[in-house]
């Protein structure tokens, strides 16, 4: 028996919605990661880019648990001396909510050209209303 490796052509990659309003911010995310990356696929090869594509919407009402809303904080570094910033959950909500599960989507994907490729597979929107009603995408229920 050998094991059958599926070559690019043969990946089907479908579009799913799903809305963040009343979800768990990591629980949703990790659904979205495994989505994202195909895991949820018979045919899942590692090295691939086997996912399908994901659309969330209402990302500004996702819920946090316990202290996070005000404790939970954002780390960016633009490689200059001193340059760290230091970003609230709170403010982030308030400035931009979509930033929230984008942020913590990718912190389950690979840190590689993959996990790179992964990540634009995702669509994050503020509200209901999304672009994406051509490619006719399914609802997804987490």
């Amino acid at each position: 028996m050998k094991t059958r490796s599926l070559k690019a052509a043969e990946i089907r990659k479908d579009w799913y919605v799903a809305d963040a309003e009343g979800k768990t911010l990591g629980r949703f995310a990790s659904e979205i990661a495994k989505i994202l990356r195909g895991k949820h696929k018979p045919t899942f090869t590692p090295h691939m880019d086997m996912g399908d594509f994901v659309v969330v919407v209402n990302a500004e009402k996702v819920e946090v648990s316990g202290k996070k809303e005000m404790d939970k904080t954002y780390f960016k570094h633009s490689g200059y001396p001193g340059s760290t910033t230091f970003t609230k959950l709170d403010q982030l909500r308030r400035t931009h909510p979509e930033r929230i599960v984008k942020k913590a989507v990718w912190g389950m994907l690979p840190k590689n050209r993959l996990g790179r490729a992964i990540i634009k597979h995702l669509k994050v929107y503020i509200g209901p209303d999304h672009p994406h009603m051509a490619q006719e995408p399914k609802e997804l229920h987490i």
